[in-house]
Order: structure tokens, then C-alpha cells, then sequence
């Protein structure tokens, strides 16, 4: 780790726990959010927090298929509901901010399946999975230092082709 954020800043960390707070308190559907933290951990390159929300979602009884396929939701439409499209669609635009400037068409689908009170809370789940992804990359927080993880001892290496 190049810096423990986690140690060196506890009052920034705290912040953000009380952002998550916020979110879980909601009334959001708590595998909705796991289903958006994964795909914005995905498009962040972020290994620690795909861990940690794969672990979790996994932990809710969320289906090991549907976790596979949330990279590619659009395309496995059938397995994720409306609310979910819509919710993985705003993730996506607003992960992908400076490139897709969080389009009206990406909106008016969240806007249809979530009040306003909804949305505001969604937005806020994205910049904080955007903000703990930040943290976690840039300042190289390990996979291994996530308890609960069932990680292979050593990585394996692949088998001898010939």
C-alpha cells in the first residue's frame, strides 16, 4: 500500500462511512447497490472492491450468474430487472463522467423506476463507490489485506501447454 489512507486519514474515512450510512438507510435495495458498486469497481479497474462487493453480494444471496454477467448487463438484459438496467446505466455514465457526460438517456430510464428522493440516493452510492475506488487504486490497497475472502494461498500458475 502506498499510503494507509485508512490510519494516516480516519476523519476522511469516517466521512465517507457516514455517506455509506446515508445510502444504507435509504430504503435502496441492498443487492441493487452491491450490483452498482461491482459494475463501477469493474470499469475503475478496482481488484479490492470487486473482492469486497463480490464477497458481499454473494453473502445476500445474490446468484453467482448474475454476478458474472454484470460487466456485460446490456447484454444479459434477462437477468437483470428494469430498475437494475436503469440503475447500472447512471453507474456507468457517471463512473464514465468526463467521457459520456451523463446523457438524458441514460437519466430518463432512472428517473421512470426511481422517485426523486431514489435517484438522489443512488447518485450519492456512485460517487461514493467512485470515491472508495479512488482510494483503493490509487493508493494500491492490497485484495489480501480483505478479510472474509476465500483467495488461493499462492496464485496458480497455468498448466505446462506441451
Amino acid at each position: 500500500m502506498r499510503v494507509d489512507y485508512r490510519k494516516l486519514f480516519p476523519h476522511g474515512v469516517g466521512a465517507m462511512l457516514r455517506l455509506e450510512q446515508a445510502v444504507a438507510g435509504s430504503g435502496l435495495e441492498p443487492e441493487l447497490l452491491e450490483l452498482v458498486r461491482i459494475r463501477a469497481s469493474q470499469i475503475n479497474g478496482c481488484a479490492y472492491c470487486l473482492a469486497m462487493h463480490h464477497r458481499d453480494a454473494r453473502g445476500r444471496g445474490e446468484h453467482q450468474t448474475r454476478l458474472d454477467v454484470v460487466a456485460a448487463w446490456r447484454e444479459a438484459q434477462e437477468v437483470f430487472t428494469p430498475r437494475e438496467r436503469a440503475a447500472l446505466a447512471w453507474c456507468e455514465a457517471l463512473t464514465e463522467l468526463p467521457r459520456a457526460g451523463a446523457p438524458d438517456g441514460d437519466y430518463e430510464p432512472v428517473s421512470s423506476a426511481f422517485t426523486p428522493e431514489e435517484t438522489a440516493a443512488l447518485t450519492f452510492a456512485i460517487v461514493a463507490i467512485n470515491g472508495w475506488n479512488r482510494l483503493a487504486v490509487g493508493l494500491r490497497t492490497p485484495v489480501t489485506s480483505l478479510d472474509g475472502l476465500d483467495l488461493p494461498t499462492t496464485p496458480s500458475t497455468p498448466a505446462d501447454p506441451a
